[in-house]
């Protein structure tokens, strides 16, 4: 099914009762929910729930075992995870995952080869991060927490993806960095590219997400806006360890 044909307000991404596991251990029970076109969602909850095997399982890593994962309709939750990435669905794992050896430029220049044609360049790219330009022959393992979070975003965009998932990308940065991070987020948002983030840092969520889910024991348990969230002290006690006196909207 082509962009062109899909029914106006269709779901970018949708995750209709998957079921995962890693060995013997079933992780994910029945997850459903779905992703609109440019949407920002943000999936929360507490360690250890869910919320990575979510993302890894919606790139194939694992396969889910009964369940089905569509992307502008088609059915992808059979294909190989570089099969999905084509589609047009990028990543920025948990703790960067950069080439440590390689300069910021050879990064980009590796991500961009095989890159879907769309609008983000390696030259956009750099206008929307201006530290990395500023950086582009320094080798990974030189740069900070936070130049090291935006190389993998970036390399993450210059594929030109429709969709990112970016997992818990305000993890160990400073709060000047993690509104940074924030503010490109937004960013991208504008430029039409859905996001959806898994996160531990509640008021970053709060600030930048559309939709919220909470996530428990490899389940939705709630989906809503940020508000709802931010009223519901008890839901925030329960499922994210968080009172609503520490949270800021």
């Amino acid at each position: 099914m082509t962009d062109a044909t899909r029914t106006a307000g269709a779901p970018l991404l949708e995750i209709l009762g998957i079921e995962s596991y890693y060995g013997d251990s079933h992780i994910l029970h029945g997850v459903t929910f779905s992703v609109q076109p440019s949407e920002i969602i943000a999936l929360l909850g507490r360690n250890g729930v869910g919320k990575t095997t979510t993302i890894q399982t919606i790139l194939g890593l694992p396969v889910p075992r009964s369940g089905e994962i569509r992307f502008k309709g088609e059915l992808i939750s059979d294909l190989p995870t570089y099969e999905i990435a084509r589609r047009g669905i990028g990543w920025v794992p948990q703790g960067h995952r950069i080439f440590p050896t390689l300069s910021v430029d050879e990064n980009l220049q590796l991500a961009a080869a095989k890159a879907r044609p769309g609008p983000w360049s390696l030259k956009d790219t750099y206008a929307l991060f201006p530290r990395l330009q500023t950086r582009r022959s320094a080798r990974g393992d030189t740069l900070s927490g936070g130049e090291q979070q935006m190389l993998a975003i970036a390399r993450a965009l210059v594929q030109n993806p429709d969709l990112l998932l970016m997992d818990e990308p305000s993890e160990g940065l400073s709060p000047r960095l993690v509104e940074e991070v924030g503010e490109i987020i937004k960013r991208l948002h504008e430029q039409g590219v859905a996001i959806l983030l898994v996160e531990q840092n509640l008021n970053f969520a709060l600030s930048i997400a559309q939709r919220l889910l909470i996530m428990n024991k490899g389940s939705i348990l709630f989906s809503g806006k940020p508000q709802e969230i931010a009223d519901d002290d008890r839901l925030c006690r329960q499922y994210l360890g968080v009172g609503i006196g520490a949270v800021h909207t």
